[in-house]
């Protein structure tokens, strides 16, 4: 049935805005900068001075840990001259974490952003030092997680993920602890592309034989209006590939978790460009931070409660081995569909009424840049 709220409802996007320079530009300023985006976990940060920064669409966004155990972020510049503050993913704000201290002139904050020392002060006459702290950034802490947002008012990062808080109550992820890295994984594709692959659950049984075999024809999708949310239950029929069938065998009980979740994986994708895999062994994020209209960064971490059992710690190294050959056939795929996209034969393709997900992203995508709306880019694009 089509909408008559969307008159494209049944259409995806067009191919064009998957590559060109000047809508890239548009999305910045009214999908991206205005968007939350993942930095990190409050335990990532334990200690008062320690933090992590985040680079996004030309910005440099730090997130610190504060005296008084919350958290602030900032923009990672100087107000003196525009230098970088700090560098490296995270690290610790100076000798007892109390102070960011610029590398360029020693221009020093605290903790909370104030201006507290700068060299030969007397020689600024234009200087104002309650004036010339550290710029602010919204932050928000659901669950655990650091989110900042550049600039905007729209619904929070609780309010988005409301439809399903009761869900992610089970997993208790302010215990989570980071388990591993944070890995960059550069694709040379647009960041929507790898957006709208993570919400097609049509592929699944096409593209990821891995992935049918642990569920079986089980994998499910639905979109809220803010977050979409596929999932799988691990069947009982023993799987063809050692792996698989090995991480089905030993896969320990989570005393934690309803009987309905303990071999179940759930995957949440926020609006625009971030997601969480939910397992009953681990949870990861994934994020799709775009770099340019044909560049993406995928940028993800794994997080687990601590359990020191053999096989908890077997089934998080074979979750990791499967999930790398599911990433590596989706990378294939959303190159297929890149190339493709540029073709001038391509406009936009009709949506199945199961596409729910890529159904909603589109309706937001078209709600806030009306010329995707348009077959082919306006004149002077």
């Amino acid at each position: 049935m089509t909408s008559h709220a969307d008159p494209q409802a049944d259409w995806g996007l067009p191919g064009w805005i998957y590559g060109n320079d000047r809508f890239f530009k548009e999305e910045q300023d009214r999908i991206l900068r205005p968007s939350w985006q993942i930095v990190c976990h409050l335990n990532d940060i334990p200690k008062a001075g320690d933090f992590h920064t985040f680079d996004y669409i030309g910005e440099s966004v730090v997130v610190v840990r504060a005296r008084d155990g919350g958290v602030r972020a900032y923009t990672n510049v100087c107000r003196h001259r525009g230098a970088r503050l700090l560098d490296g993913p995270s690290g610790s704000c100076g000798k007892g974490g109390g102070r960011i201290v610029c590398p360029y002139h020693a221009w020093t904050y605290d903790l909370e952003g104030r201006l507290i020392g700068v060299p030969m002060r007397d020689t600024y006459p234009a200087l104002e030092l309650d004036q010339q702290g550290l710029v602010r950034v919204d932050v928000e802490v659901w669950r655990g997680f650091v989110f900042t947002r550049l600039e905007g008012d729209g619904p929070s990062v609780a309010e988005m993920m409301a439809p399903y808080d009761h869900e992610v109550a089970h997993y208790r992820f302010e215990d989570l602890q980071p388990f591993g890295r944070v890995t960059l994984r550069p694709r040379p594709v647009n960041w929507k592309n790898i957006s709208d692959n993570y919400s097609d659950g049509l592929h699944i049984p096409v593209a990821h034989p891995g992935l049918t075999r642990l569920f079986g024809k089980g994998y499910g999708v639905e979109a809220e209006a803010w977050v979409d949310k596929m999932w799988g239950q691990l069947i009982d029929e023993p799987s063809a590939n050692p792996s698989e069938r090995l991480y089905q065998d030993i896969l320990p009980d989570v005393d934690h978790l309803p009987p309905e979740r303990k071999r179940l994986w759930t995957y949440f994708k926020l609006w625009p460009n971030f997601a969480f895999d939910i397992y009953p062994d681990q949870v990861d994020f994934m994020q799709f931070i775009p770099v340019s209209a044909t560049q993406t960064l995928i940028r993800e971490i794994a997080y687990a409660l601590p359990d020191e059992r053999r096989e908890m710690k077997a089934a998080r190294y074979l979750n990791w081995r499967i999930n790398r050959q599911v990433n590596t056939e989706d990378t294939e795929l959303v190159a297929r569909v890149q190339e493709g996209m540029a073709s001038r034969s391509f406009t936009a393709g009709p949506l199945a009424s199961s596409e729910v997900s890529l159904r909603s992203f589109g309706r937001k995508m078209r709600a806030l840049i009306p010329e995707a709306r348009l077959d082919r880019p306006p004149t002077g694009w």
